[in-house]
């Protein structure tokens, strides 16, 4: 168990000392995800950034995923999207919805800051944990076509499917918890509250 966010993220910091010395940048998945990772950054001294990854929700039920994007990246599970007789046209309009949910967020969260460069740093993606995998491997693929020499994926807790899924997909993954059986992130948390948006734009800031 964690205690909250910032607990974890002070975990999360001590599990990544063997990155100290390296050209790092860490990329905080909103929201949650960039309090843990406002917290990696603090207590490594490394600069902190976003990538902003969005699920792909299936029509009347968009708490089911059928992939997720990130900007430029798409890792859709096509045989879900077949399964469900998805069509085309709900996909794409469903992908530009959230495409422009991600720009919006972008322009709110950095309020004019620069991006902070990924080519040919060291890219550890942190989420305060995964679930199914899908965003996190969204946001993994930007970063490596964003130029990173190295993504690693830091999370405190992900269930073992997950963390060997997502294994394909970074050149590391660091999940200090991998428990089975796993049911919501937030059960492992004494204190898992909603992330805002206000909460984001000021942790960025003092990044």
């Amino acid at each position: 168990m964690f205690r909250d966010r910032i607990d974890a993220g002070r975990r999360l910091a001590d599990a990544l000392t063997h990155l100290e010395g390296e050209d790092v940048v860490v990329l905080g998945v909103p929201r949650g995800g960039v309090e843990v990772a406002a917290e990696v950054a603090r207590v490594r001294r490394w600069p902190l950034d976003i990538v902003i990854p969005r699920k792909i929700g299936a029509p009347s039920n968009p708490e089911l995923g059928l992939g997720a994007i990130a900007p430029g990246v798409r890792v859709l599970d096509e045989r879900m999207i077949r399964s469900l007789r998805v069509s085309q046209a709900y996909l794409e309009g469903e992908v530009a919805a959230q495409e422009e949910e991600i720009r919006r967020r972008t322009e709110a969260y950095r309020g004019g800051r620069s991006a902070v460069p990924v080519a040919g740093k060291v890219a550890v993606v942190v989420d305060d944990g995964v679930a199914t995998g899908g965003t996190a491997a969204a946001a993994l693929r930007w970063a490596r076509a964003a130029g990173a020499s190295r993504v690693i994926l830091a999370v405190p807790v992900a269930p073992p499917e997950a963390v060997a899924r997502l294994s394909k997909e970074a050149d590391e993954v660091v999940a200090l918890a991998t428990p089975e059986p796993f049911f919501a992130v937030g059960q492992w948390y004494e204190r898992f509250p909603q992330t805002s948006d206000d909460e984001v734009v000021e942790l960025l800031e003092h990044g």
